[in-house]
């Protein structure tokens, strides 16, 4: 089957683009039963296009009678008869040639609806593409830019949460801060006079045994007073005088060393809260790790052995108060991983780039699987409600704010060992001095 070319609104046709031999011959074929010996269209070239009846001699198209197409001709129609009746002929030349005009303008009408119809449909199908290609990166970019939102969202909820939990950490420490500078206050005043008064006792005592020697030696020089010396002597020995005297000095010695024990224990807990430090300074992290040791002595285990090896190291500018919480978390994380028996090896050194502080316990370690995530916010191997999960999440927020790094490793020994190291140089900064 012969396919046609595809419409274009306003292209110029042919009648053989308007009609075909299935429209056009039954007209010709009724004309020739009419009376008529022959009926044909031709081109305007005079080529017969479709016959009926005698064959057309093209040459011969006296009395043709042109077929319109949009008002110019587009072919012929030729009827010829037998010879006689020509107005026979002509009559039905006429009725044959108003019937394919006809149809001529019903086809090029419908032909013209359809290419009208069909462009139409053409350009609203590419408008309706091109809608559906806009439709669709839209919804591509909403899509990525919900999913990007909610990543957003929790990256925030995320920090939030690590923000409110360092906020109640720090409210804690301003909390032991003004605890301390209360205690300080209200302690070291008693307590200053309680030691110069045993200070003063000393004096005062070490005057009566000289004057009790000097009256034992006056009796025992003196014959007239041997009887008295006797009973001196009695007395002396049932009240274990030489006893007392010997025990007093040590007396003495241990309550002045037990104030002077309550008297650093005040000052390093107020040392180590850094009550009065609203700003970064230069610190001596060994000096920072022994307050923190001291703050947490209670919190030791029994049987806890402490080994330092601590080098000489350069003044670190931080925030003391947050330097401290780092060591705490982490003291206090070998502390819950150990309990008795705990040894803790603390070592300070350092080298041309950093400052390195490592912590190495004799604890179980911690599983390979969960090495991972022992830096998320709120990771905890503990039961609900034993831990907030947020210890080594502050270390290694607070290490990473100095621009430094925590590393936690399991020697297959056992134990774990954290290592944290903290830049001699900061960027956009002096770190050290």
């Amino acid at each position: 089957m012969k396919r046609r070319p595809p419409f274009v609104v306003g292209a110029e046709k042919r009648l053989t683009d308007i009609i075909g031999t299935a429209e056009v011959t039954p007209l010709l074929l009724g004309a020739v039963k009419a009376g008529a010996a022959s009926a044909a269209v031709l081109a305007p070239e005079g080529d017969v296009l479709w016959e009926a009846g005698k064959p057309c001699n093209p040459a011969e198209t006296k009395g043709s009678i042109p077929i319109v197409l949009e008002g110019e001709p587009a072919g012929s129609l030729v009827v010829s008869g037998n010879g006689a009746g020509g107005d026979a002929v002509k009559g039905i030349a006429a009725i044959t040639h108003t019937a394919v005009q006809t149809l001529v303008n019903a086809s090029l009408k419908r032909i013209l609806t359809t290419e009208i119809h069909t462009s139409v449909v053409n350009q609203s199908y590419k408008e309706l593409l091109e809608i559906n290609k806009s439709l669709s990166a839209s919804e591509a970019r909403y899509r990525e830019l919900a999913a990007t939102l909610e990543k957003k969202v929790e990256e925030r909820t995320a920090e939030l949460q690590r923000a409110h939990t360092r906020l109640l950490q720090q409210e804690k420490m301003a909390s032991i801060g003004q605890l301390a500078a209360g205690m300080a206050h209200e302690i070291n005043n008693p307590l200053g006079f309680i030691t110069s008064n045993i200070h003063s006792l000393q004096k005062y005592t070490a005057r009566f045994i000289l004057m009790l020697d000097y009256y034992s030696s006056l009796l025992a020089s003196d014959p007239a007073c041997e009887r008295l010396a006797r009973l001196s002597a009695r007395k002396w020995e049932e009240l274990k005088l030489d006893s007392i005297c010997a025990d007093i000095d040590d007396l003495i010695g241990q309550s002045l060393e037990g104030a002077e024990r309550i008297r650093k224990i005040v000052s390093d807990l107020k040392g180590f809260s850094h009550v009065d430090d609203t700003s970064e300074g230069i610190v001596d992290l060994n000096a920072e790790i022994d307050r923190t040791l001291s703050v947490l002595e209670h919190r030791f285990p029994e049987g806890t052995d402490i080994v330092k090896n601590y080098r000489e190291l350069p003044g670190f500018r931080c925030n003391p108060a947050v330097v401290c919480q780092l060591f705490v978390n982490i003291v206090e994380n070998a502390i819950e991983a150990r309990g008795k028996g705990l040894r803790l090896m603390i070592s300070t050194f350092v080298n041309h780039t950093a400052i390195t502080v490592s912590f190495a316990d004799n604890g179980p370690g911690i599983p390979e699987d969960m090495r991972t995530r022992i830096f998320e916010p709120f990771f905890t191997t503990k039961e609900v409600g034993s831990g907030t999960g947020m210890g080594l999440a502050v270390v290694h927020e607070i290490v990473t704010g100095y621009e430094g790094t925590v590393e936690v490793t399991c020697p297959a020994a056992g134990g774990t060992i954290v290592t944290v190291s903290l830049p001699l140089q900061r960027k956009n900064d002096v770190a050290l001095l």
